[in-house]
């Protein structure tokens, strides 16, 4: 590339794993840098950060990840909860805390997650926004070890990550739990990968599930292994007879589901290849072992069938244990908010469902919109949640009402539900009756699942905690007690444009020893919408070419547009190269003054010339 664009300096409130030393670019010389804009509660970050451990591993005398994190919800400005997510994630690389996004605006970062490459002398070469870059940041860095190793640029040797200690607890992070009929629970035990079964106490240890490391094998309670599991769900006996397996894991970063037999222990991969989902949309059911699955957070049995909160994709699909077949039930996969039949409803990082007493309702925790969802007679709705980037702790009146980041739900017999309200530290109420939300208990950390035990009892997982909570008695019919919490809204920098016509450009270049593939039509894909809708008075909608006019209203002061963009790519290397395909959701908030930018560039792979 002929742009020479020299890294700016490295600044923020601090770090983490780096022993207490704070670094700087000149710090960096001689290694191959990538700079990681994230924010823990993204699941796109989530897989990259996946998607650099091996590239850490393999190339780790050269190569070193800086994650800057850069928060979006308030609770993530907390240097205790990143800390906590640092571990919980296994982020085993420095981390710059940059809670006011200094970094970001000097990166010129407009998504969640962005990836910035910097080479041994300093400079950025490369800017590449979502996910799915692995392999050609491979192919990118092997081409800069042979440039610099030529020059005599490249420096090998150990890097600066400085590992924390591990605390012992009986759990570590732990993410949902399902009640036993016997009064025990399980737990997934998501930062040491395993499933823990526990007394009625929920302190005292059963057995575990799972060897404790990462990992994805099939096998006895001692052998098996996961990668931080979330949800569980009990199968109906007959199903559960039928199918050989009592329990439903959702295996997130494996991208599976597993089953396991509750009087042995063992376990067995029942849906996904350990392939993360990037294909087209289709409404097909699909053997339940060739299909690619995304991060799967949550599951329940509803529709006599398993549903899966698919937080990776922002959609649910289903499982069929009896017929071994699975596929899409709800979503497009554009991540934002919208009502309306199934299949054309937008979701944001579903991550958790819970189902009505009568069973005819499925309630959805939208993690990303701060939202309250459900699913009925075939249609999608919104109890409490305004969209992605509003949310706070404020009861009362459903519409009005907000939320931070919830995680989990529990619909109880009176048709209420519960909500674990995580980033918030709370679990809240929503009254069907009255149409009001109120606060029954707070000072929670990071509640991610609610459970409703044989006895009637409440339990909580509160997962920053590393144990379950079970709420007094007298606590569901002690809430209302309401709270006027603060209100927020999710403020990044602007982006100033000028009324009338405004020219989006995303750019993209292949990765190093790939092309665009047209095999199966064209290559690139452009969707977009605008938030109001009357910020746009053309420009709106689906195409494939990724430059795009725009006509801006200047009657409308500004608001958000929101742009989704895919590329394919193949490897020209070979006659049976593989195939790529490079996704990724904006939402670029835009202010209409005179003399704003008639040109709006983002950069999908590459550098903005």
């Amino acid at each position: 590339m002929s742009a020479r664009v020299r890294a700016p300096e490295l600044r923020g409130r601090g770090w983490l794993n780096t022993g207490g030393k704070d670094l700087s670019i000149a710090d960096l010389r001689g290694r191959i840098t990538i700079l990681d804009f994230w924010t823990f509660c993204c699941i796109n970050c989530l897989h990259v950060l996946d998607e650099l451990r091996p590239l850490e591993e393999k190339y780790g005398d050269v190569l070193v990840v800086i994650g800057v994190h850069s928060p979006k919800f308030e609770h993530e400005k907390d240097p205790d909860a990143l800390a906590a997510a640092v571990e919980r994630y296994g982020v085993h690389h420095p981390v710059l805390d940059d809670p006011e996004l200094r970094m970001w605006q000097q990166y010129a970062a407009r998504a969640w997650p962005t990836l910035c490459v910097v080479d041994p002398e300093g400079y950025v070469v490369a800017t590449m926004a979502g996910e799915g870059h692995a392999e050609g940041l491979s192919r990118l860095i092997d081409e800069l070890i042979t440039t610099h190793e030529a020059k005599g640029t490249l420096h090998r040797g150990d890097g600066p990550y400085v590992p924390p200690g591990e605390p012992a607890t009986t759990l570590r992070f732990p993410g949902k739990a399902v009640a036993l009929d016997d009064g025990g629970l399980l737990v997934s035990n998501s930062a040491r990968h395993s499933i823990v079964e526990l007394d009625a106490d929920g302190e005292t240890v059963r057995r575990r599930i799972g060897s404790g490391g990462r990992g994805r094998t099939d096998g006895s309670a001692g052998t098996a292994r996961f990668s931080e599991p979330q949800g569980l769900c009990r199968l109906p006996a007959h199903t559960a007879e039928v199918a050989g397996y009592d329990v439903v894991v959702a295996d997130t970063v494996n991208h599976l589901l597993r089953g396991i037999r509750l009087v042995t222990g063992e376990v067995v991969t029942v849906a996904g290849t350990g392939r993360q989902w990037r294909s087209t949309v289709d409404d097909h059911a699909h053997d339940a072992l060739s299909v690619d699955l995304s991060s799967p957070w949550d599951v329940a049995w509803y529709d006599n069938r398993v549903v899966i909160a698919m937080a990776g994709i922002h959609q649910l699909w289903w499982f069929d244990p009896i017929r071994r077949t699975a596929g899409m039930y709800a979503g497009t996969t554009v991540e934002a908010l919208r009502d309306g039949p199934l299949a054309e409803a937008w979701m944001a990082q579903p991550s958790g469902l819970s189902v009505s007493a009568d069973g005819n309702r499925l309630w959805i925790a939208d993690s990303e919109t701060s939202a309250l969802r459900y699913v009925e007679n075939g249609t999608m709705g919104t109890t409490v949640g305004q969209g992605l980037f509003d949310f706070g702790h404020v009861d009362g009146p459903a519409d009005s009402a907000l939320l931070q980041h919830p995680l989990g739900v529990c619909a109880l017999p009176d048709g209420s539900v519960l909500i674990a309200d995580t980033y918030n530290g709370a679990v809240r109420r929503f009254d069907p009756a009255g149409g009001t939300v109120a606060t029954v208990v707070d000072g929670l950390a990071e509640p991610s699942d609610i459970v409703l035990t044989a006895d009637g009892g409440v339990v909580v997982v509160e997962s920053a905690a590393h144990r379950l909570t079970r709420l007094a008695p007298g606590a569901l019919s002690a809430a209302g007690v309401r709270v006027d919490g603060p209100r927020h809204r999710t403020e990044r920098p602007p982006t100033d444009v000028a009324a009338g016509e405004l020219t989006l450009d995303v750019i993209f270049t292949p990765a190093p020893g790939q092309k665009l593939d047209e095999t199966y039509g064209p290559s690139t894909r452009l969707e977009v919408s605008a938030s109001p809708p009357e910020l746009l008075r053309e420009g709106a909608g689906t195409g494939t070419d990724l430059s795009r006019r725009l006509v801006v209203d200047g009657a409308v002061p500004g608001g958000v547009l929101q742009v989704t963009a895919q590329a394919a790519t193949c490897d020209v290397d070979n006659e049976h190269g593989a195939c790529h395909l490079t996704r990724q959701d904006w939402g670029v908030p835009v202010r209409v003054v005179p003399g704003g930018a008639a040109r709006l560039p983002l950069v999908l792979r590459g550098l903005d010339a």
